[in-house]
């Protein structure tokens, strides 16, 4: 298959992680299940072969006041005709003709069963102990362990 036709196909939108919960199938097996927030995702921009050398959609997602970004981000955010986004995500496709500045993209872009891949960033925690980082219980906190309870302890053999 070609690079240009597995991006033919390619649609996307933007969301954020609310937490994980499970359902069960008609077996009674249990399934696990992210929930995502993917409200109102709109195109900000379209690219195109002749202007910009490639084709893709710009869509952004969640919005925010219009006194927290600056001049050119109002004005593209202006040109689209829609309000300021926080996020802004430029997705590769050839299909840029089915889309229109300013158009929402719903949830219902996919159905049921489809596969989806999906791409997150984790939460920093900075320079982590091994409490935080892996897990760790701790040391006890009686029998002369002294000033000890946040570190590894032994690990093994």
């Amino acid at each position: 298959m070609t690079k240009t036709a597995q991006q033919a196909n390619v649609k996307g939108i933007l969301g954020r992680k609310l937490g994980m919960t499970q359902t069960w199938t008609e077996e009674g097996r249990i399934v696990p299940v992210t929930v995502i927030a993917a409200d109102t995702n709109v195109v900000t921009q379209i690219r195109s072969r002749e202007i910009d050398g490639y084709s893709a959609i710009q869509i952004g997602f969640g919005e925010i006041d219009g006194r927290k970004i600056n001049k050119p981000e109002a004005g593209h955010f202006a040109k689209a005709g829609v309000t300021p986004r926080r996020h802004i995500v430029e997705i590769r496709t050839e299909a840029v003709a089915d889309f229109t500045l300013g158009q929402e993209i719903p949830v219902g872009t996919f159905a049921a069963g489809d596969e989806v891949d999906v791409t997150g960033t984790s939460k920093g925690k900075g320079f982590a102990g091994v409490m935080k980082r892996h897990g760790f219980h701790g040391v006890g906190a009686s029998h002369g362990s002294h000033r000890n309870h946040r570190k590894p302890g032994s690990i093994g053999a």
